[in-house]
């Protein structure tokens, strides 16, 4: 059914999408872990974490929401992925509740375990909620070990579809190279973009200074690590489904091919990597320019999505899994039926005012930049 079809590919647009704005918003994460780096004292880094607590909730909200829209759309990956590598989820949901608690207690009187903990807590939450992400995005194009079998549905006993193949749970995820050099590409990615946030979102000279300093070496660590990632990903061979039969087989440069025969994701993903280029480029070249993490936050939801699109469109086995490579998961095995991604698209029209709604919440908390004498005040 060709409207079946289209509504599969609509909303692994969607999922990709949600993970791409993630990915972006995750500059709260990277701007956590670096309050010691360019706060020299308390009312610096109270400064610093002042402005990364205005939007902690964004990323948190669209975390749930992008496990929310997976869950709706492709509920045989949510249930084998979030049901078998329970593990590293959570880890990852862990590591976002501790950065809810210190947010909510750090500067309470009497608060139990005092604001050096509760910094540590977010610190934690920085570098651990990145990599983490990252490295579970990583099994997207390097596969995970599980095997699916739906006859297991007549087991009243026990009727699990998807099973693990080892007792890690997906913690074996970080152990595979190229799926940690994906997760550290997040991470210094998201001190990247913390850093440009900094920059203008806070009004202090000093900490300007520190951000432009910090820039290029957290900068040049990213490239690294995605352009390792990169080649590799486009070197490799990928799991491709057969579209009339629907069996998986590996085929080399398959990642390549996807680009080559979707010219326009292609474009996203090359425009996206010129944008956070520039925005990286200019913010340490000008002398006072403050507006690069606009570009290369918009650069960032643009190259992940890409790269998301790629994992799932063009006959791609978007969750592979490496112990039996005919339970792999593709957009076509894993959806929901016709009639809930239906209903589910007319929801989806509210996306756009949401999106308004979240640009103008921005925007007002932005109209002043936060500086010491607001710290001071106690505002």
């Amino acid at each position: 059914m060709d409207s079946y079809i289209l509504l599969q590919n609509y909303w692994w647009f969607i999922v990709s999408l949600l993970g791409a704005l993630l990915v972006f918003l995750l500059f709260v994460q990277g701007g956590q872990s670096l309050i010691f780096t360019l706060g020299r004292d308390e009312r610096e880094r109270k400064m610093l974490l002042y402005s990364t607590g205005r939007k902690w909730e964004l990323t948190f909200t669209t975390l749930v929401t992008f496990g929310g829209a997976f869950f709706a759309s492709f509920p045989l990956f949510y249930s084998t992925s979030f049901g078998g590598a329970y593990w590293v989820w959570t880890l990852i949901l862990l590591c976002f509740v501790l950065q809810a608690v210190s947010y909510e207690y750090q500067y309470k009187h009497g608060n139990l375990l005092g604001t050096k903990a509760y910094q540590a807590f977010l610190i934690l939450n920085g570098v651990l909620g990145p990599i983490l992400l990252g490295t579970a995005v990583g099994t997207f194009f390097n596969g995970a070990e599980f095997v699916v079998d739906k006859a297991r549905l007549a087991n009243v006993g026990m009727p699990v579809i998807s099973s693990w193949a080892n007792p890690l749970h997906g913690l074996e995820a970080a152990f595979v190279f190229w799926n940690l050099c994906l997760g550290l590409a997040v991470f210094f990615l998201a001190r990247t973009l913390g850093l440009l946030y900094f920059m203008n979102n806070v009004s202090d000279t000093n900490i300007f200074e520190r951000c432009k300093r910090r820039l290029l070496p957290e900068a040049g660590l990213f490239l690294v690590f995605f352009l390792t990632f990169l080649v590799h990903l486009l070197l490799q061979e990928g799991f491709a489904a057969d579209p009339e039969t629907g069996l998986i087989a590996m085929v080399p440069y398959k990642y390549l091919h996807n680009f080559l025969e979707m010219p326009v994701v292609a474009v996203v993903f090359l425009v996206g990597v010129v944008l956070v280029l520039w925005g990286i480029g200019k913010s340490f070249l000008a002398a006072r320019w403050n507006k690069g993490i606009w570009f290369a936050g918009s650069g960032t939801v643009g190259t992940v999505l890409a790269l998301l699109l790629c994992a799932g469109w063009n006959d791609t086995a978007y969750y592979p899994s490496t112990v039996d490579l005919q339970s792999s998961l593709t957009i076509r095995n894993s959806s929901s039926s016709y009639f809930t991604l239906n209903v589910m698209t007319y929801v989806s029209i509210l996306i756009p005012f949401v999106l308004a709604y979240i640009a103008y919440a921005w925007r007002q908390i932005d109209r002043h930049k936060v500086t010491l004498d607001e710290i001071d005040e106690g505002r």
